[in-house]
């Protein structure tokens, strides 16, 4: 059993290995977006053998799905750069061109190894103290701890990456386009897929508190819902001029900041605690209003970066 892991595993980074190399190689954009695609997909899945199914659940649907989409739709909408793409590159050597890159790539990866090699000696005593302070975390999951109490800035970081990743991309200037018309058995499908997406995604969010799950990766389910849905003709077109939608999109970092000082000041009040440190007896309320204002703006964010409106900005 432990040999075929191995082989198993072995196989497996030979092909993300094999993939990478492909989606940097390969001269036909579309065939480098799909080879992405399907490199995500591998990613998952190494995600799921380590025992990171969090992880695993925000690659397959961001990385592999809405990041997918969105190239797609950016190529497809970038006429000069698919005729640019394709016309043959003049002749190079190839070796006087790939020879800076492979030392490049050899040398980042001994300054990696260089760098975890001292973690593989001595006792890991990391997950021993987050599982110890549980109690006062607010929540049963380690992963949901460090998140969104522990290193709670990373998060409140992340999200706010998110919305600036949506603002560069509405500075794009990208021409409308509109979508096809839909078949019909994708359209029973999604009438089908809507719901079930918007339960699962609930139940995700539900979840991260006692298990894999949480904000990420129940934001993420509801916008490929989303998309599916607006793809499909079935979703009202969503516009950044919608005072819903940005009132959404800002969700997420406004309560993350608003509950931030919210636990400052009632840690002042207490005796002095440093910033973004939760009193023990609200912090799973505050953690958990986090999560569903971060699920809906995420949510929002990804649906808008794929299909969202995006009409030309003038100055």
């Amino acid at each position: 059993m432990i040999a075929t892991d191995w082989l198993f595993d072995g196989a497996l980074g030979l092909l993300l290995l094999s993939l990478a190399a492909a989606v940097l190689h390969t001269r036909q954009l579309y065939t480098s977006v799909v080879l992405l695609i399907a490199f995500g997909l591998l990613l998952a899945l190494t995600w799921a053998r380590l025992g990171a199914p969090d992880l695993a659940l925000a690659e397959a649907a961001i990385g592999a799905g809405l990041t997918g989409a969105l190239l797609l739709s950016a190529l497809a909408r970038s006429g000069e750069g698919a005729a640019a793409a394709s016309r043959s590159p003049p002749p190079v050597d190839r070796l006087s061109a790939r020879l800076p890159a492979t030392l490049l790539a050899v040398l980042v990866l001994a300054v990696l190894l260089r760098a975890i090699w001292p973690l593989t000696d001595g006792p890991v005593v990391l997950p021993a103290l987050a599982l110890a302070q549980l109690p006062a975390a607010g929540v049963d999951h380690p992963v949901t701890a460090v998140l969104l109490n522990y290193r709670a800035w990373d998060t409140l970081l992340e999200l706010l990456v998110l919305l600036l990743a949506l603002l560069g991309v509405r500075q794009l200037q990208l021409a409308r386009h509109p979508y096809p018309p839909a078949w019909p058995l994708l359209l029973a499908w999604s009438r089908m897929l809507a719901p079930l997406a918007l339960l699962v995604g609930g139940y995700l969010l539900w979840r991260g508190a006692f298990a894999p799950g949480g904000a990420f990766q129940a934001g993420a389910l509801l916008a490929a819902g989303a998309v599916v849905l607006r793809l499909n003709h079935l979703l009202p077109p969503v516009r950044w001029d919608n005072w819903l939608v940005r009132l959404l999109v800002v969700l997420g970092l406004g309560v993350f900041l608003g509950v931030a000082v919210v636990a400052y000041g009632l840690g002042q009040a207490a005796g002095g605690s440093p910033w973004m440190a939760y009193p023990p007896a609200l912090a799973g309320l505050l953690i958990l209003s986090i999560e569903v204002a971060a699920t809906l703006s995420i949510a929002t964010t990804l649906t808008l970066l794929v299909v969202g409106e995006k009409e030309e900005l003038r100055a």
